[in-house]
């Protein structure tokens, strides 16, 4: 039997496997249940991906492009002059547009994201999306303080979904802004 050309079948998969993820969970990811999942044979999960570490890396990798997409779509750092309480409240804008988003894509990328805690290979992954967040930061502020807002970001992103609460712009805009105005040179935005 002549082998199936399909350009689209490594994709398929990766798709499969976060919507798996999304419907079970970490826990109910496996090579058979994406390939029901994706309509694949089982051994072309394997042939793409040899471990499911490879698969969830692919995973994180592509769910980790959902706020990307939300942080490049916004205007937040097209006036390098404007000052800290400017790009505080349009970083708490941001975030709220994430979360006005579909709320379980929200979680599925937290959990994915926080899966590197457990399995090692998924780390650089997650260190990946930091670094990438950070360097879109640094445009607008000193790495240093770069790195502090993906923190408190990420700090409130989980807190939100870890409470089941409503994600509150004015509270982002509020600590956003504090970390901005606490650590601004005497001479405005860097």
């Amino acid at each position: 039997m002549a082998r199936r050309y399909d350009p689209e079948r490594r994709q398929r998969i990766i798709d499969a496997a976060i919507r798996v993820v999304g419907a079970k969970g970490i826990g109910g990811l496996s090579h058979r249940s994406v390939a029901a999942e994706a309509d694949v044979p089982l051994g072309s999960t394997t042939y793409h991906f040899k471990t499911l570490d490879e698969l969830l890396t692919a995973a994180l990798r592509q769910s980790n492009e959902g706020f990307a997409k939300v942080m490049a779509a916004s205007d937040v750092f097209e006036d390098a002059a404007a000052g800290p309480a400017d790009l505080a409240r349009g970083l708490a804008r941001v975030l709220g547009e994430w979360f006005a988003g579909e709320r379980s894509g929200v979680e599925l990328e937290y959990e994915l994201y926080l899966a590197a805690l457990r399995r090692p290979a998924l780390r650089p992954v997650a260190a990946e999306w930091c670094a990438g967040l950070t360097d879109v930061l640094e445009l607008r502020t000193d790495p240093v303080t770069a790195r502090a807002l993906v923190a408190l970001m990420d700090g409130i992103s989980l807190q939100v979904l870890l409470t089941g609460g409503e994600y509150d712009e004015e509270y982002a805009r509020e600590v956003l802004g504090r970390l901005l105005v606490s650590d601004a040179p005497p001479n405005g935005p860097r």
